[in-house]
């Protein structure tokens, strides 16, 4: 498989946001479904609505979100529409709970932890196309959140998260907790629900964005993150999944910022660069890239 390229501009910005998507130069068609995380309430360094509302509205897209598995304040649905209201992501575009209504089970072609489906939200059917726009950040059990979490756990509904968490043993979200020891089995897990969303929409109608500002070793999930240590670095974009987040964590582990430090030893704890092995052995993606400066153009 030939070098993926993955797009980098130093400018985070409403327009550094929308030039790096349209240096990818693939159109998102039909009802574009914009994967977020709307964040938990009491955290604050989820992607700024003012940020993204640009390249949203220039897609004509949905922003996209299913109900968390842990029993926070997007637990339920009228809580989570809530918080999605009041950090203002309600004021900038049409908003959807994918599990509003349900879930549905989508098939895994390969792995051999989740028995052959991935459970997503219902909603997943409206949409035609998919962006994934990710915030670059540590978690506390995948050790970073970049597009491959974006797209399984954070399509997945409450019980679809339970079943990639537990490694395929249970879908009941209170039930998970009791089957969360099995590390590598977690992270090759969410390889395979990436897998089975890229052969949902199709590597064709799907783009990839990474935006690498407020990193925290926390995800933004949760209610009251560490603050960031490590200075933004910019943003990155690919229609590769693999490819982006591999670029992503090279980032970090290269970086000459000594405020990289927590973040480091929290990936490396969680062996969280096994998500991408097993994406890659899934060909989903490649991990070999070439970074195209789009600043230097």
């Amino acid at each position: 498989m030939e070098k993926a390229k993955v797009y980098f501009t130093r400018d985070i910005s409403s327009e550094g946001l929308i030039r790096i998507y349209e240096s990818l130069g693939r159109e998102l068609k039909g009802k574009v479904a914009v994967k977020i995380s709307t964040g938990e309430p009491g955290g604050h360094n989820f992607l700024n609505p003012n940020l993204i509302k640009g390249l949203v509205n220039k897609l004509d897209g949905t922003i996209v979100e299913c109900c968390t598995a842990y029993r926070g304040k997007r637990f339920e649905v009228a809580d989570h529409y809530q918080a999605i209201k009041d950090h203002g992501f309600l004021d900038i575009a049409p908003c959807d709970i994918l599990d509003e209504e349900g879930e549905v089970e989508i098939p895994v072609n390969g792995g051999s932890h989740l028995k052959g489906i991935n459970i997503v939200g219902s909603h997943i059917k409206n949409y035609d196309s998919c962006l994934m726009l990710s915030h670059f950040k540590g978690h506390a059990m995948g050790g970073f959140g970049g597009a491959l979490k974006n797209m399984s756990i954070g399509l997945a509904s409450r019980n679809g998260k339970a079943w990639i968490h537990s490694v395929g043993i249970t879908k009941d979200p209170d039930e998970m907790w009791n089957h969360i020891g099995d590390q590598d089995g977690f992270l090759e897990s969410m390889a395979e629900a990436d897998k089975a969303v890229v052969d949902y929409f199709g590597k064709d109608n799907m783009a990839y964005i990474n935006v690498m500002n407020n990193i925290s070793i926390d995800c933004d999930c949760d209610s009251n993150p560490h603050a960031p240590e490590m200075k933004d670095v910019g943003i990155f974009a690919s229609l590769d999944p693999v490819a982006i987040d591999q670029a992503c964590y090279d980032t970090i582990m290269n970086s000459e910022d000594k405020g990289k430090a927590s973040l480091v030893k929290r990936m490396e704890e969680k062996h969280a660069i096994h998500t991408v092995e097993e994406a890659s052995k899934l060909n989903i993606g490649t991990r070999e890239y070439e970074i195209v400066d789009i600043d230097l153009r």
